[in-house]
């Protein structure tokens, strides 16, 4: 099969070996696969990974031996594969698994091959009004909404989403459900202009921003990103820490400790209300595509959707 891989550099392989699926897991059929902030660290060093890439898809199941009624179904499916019983896992927290893997991150190949495999328990079946285009988006879309379950925005919190990037972007949609005063700072305003048309109120980050904020979400991306957070954030507020870098970071927690500030680290979330929001269309995703490349292309995919100013690149194994 035809798969994106990496192992120290980033390469299109044609002669691959199709998987076989192990008990309990689906063989899927990719039909369409989109490039993450979370890759793009990878080909940097992030996390030392190696093999084939990709954790944001649709596939077909093609052959799913213990739950034969997914097969020829659309699907999408969460990435974290846990063992279940693990002191871990079993007091709730399956995505943190010590012995777990992640598609296309950690231990396990991922989706951007013609075929790939992932345990059938993790499979959501997708409504036939749900395009492929935007059911990719509900991977990110579930880490946007690990927030909401992780804090309460409050309607009369003033909110604050740094970074205007892909992950950013869906972030500053979910918290304008909440109704909490929300303000989305980035660099672009080709993509700030995707929130004020939705009614979000955005700023250029150069422009001086009003401090005391009592949520504010870190979506850039950058080392920075935290700094820049603590300062806007109230004394007793929440930083919220989304941003994955390769590379360490220079912290000055002093002022974190004085003024009492609550940081959380979130990563994955929940995926049936990620489909429903897209399948409700409560959440607009079609601006957030940039271009759409053959899987045989991945190495120019990679390289556009590291450009500045670039959304969302997807690759298509039709």
């Amino acid at each position: 099969m035809r798969a994106l891989c990496f192992d120290k550099k980033l390469h299109y392989r044609p002669d691959m070996p199709d998987p076989i699926p192990p008990p309990g897991e689906a063989l899927i059929r990719t039909r369409l696969a989109a490039v993450c902030n979370t890759d793009l660290e990878i080909v940097r060093g992030y996390l030392g990974f190696t093999g084939v890439l990709g954790h944001e898809f649709v596939g077909e199941v093609v052959r799913a031996d213990d739950a034969p009624h997914l097969v020829g179904q659309r699907v999408v499916g969460e990435i974290n594969v846990y063992c279940g019983e693990c002191p871990t896992c079993r007091r709730g927290d399956p995505t943190h698994c010590p012995h777990g893997t992640s598609l296309g991150i950690s231990g396990r190949d991922g989706a951007m091959a013609d075929y790939f495999t992932l345990p059938t328990h993790l499979l959501y079946p997708l409504p036939d009004s749900l395009p492929d285009e935007w059911a990719v988006f509900t991977e990110p879309l579930a880490a946007a909404l690990e927030i909401t379950d992780q804090i309460h925005c409050h309607p009369t919190d003033r909110g604050v989403v740094l970074g205007d990037g892909k992950l950013g972007l869906l972030i500053a949609q979910v918290l304008q459900l909440t109704g909490c005063d929300l303000l989305a700072i980035g660099r672009h305003q080709s993509k700030l202009a995707i929130l004020e048309r939705r009614g979000i109120r955005t700023q250029i980050g150069d422009d001086k921003t009003e401090v005391g904020a009592d949520v504010v979400v870190e979506a850039t991306g950058s080392a920075g990103g935290f700094a820049t957070a603590r300062a806007l954030v109230r004394p007793r507020g929440t930083v919220v820490m989304k941003s994955t870098s390769h590379g360490d970071v220079s912290l000055d927690l002093s002022r974190v400790v004085v003024d009492e500030i609550m940081v959380v680290g979130s990563r994955c979330g929940p995926f049936l209300p990620a489909l429903r929001l897209l399948e409700q269309r409560l959440v607009d995703v079609e601006p957030l595509i940039h271009s759409t490349f053959p899987l045989s292309d991945g190495l120019a995919a990679f390289e556009q959707a590291a450009a500045p100013g670039v959304l969302k690149v997807l690759l298509s194994t039709g």
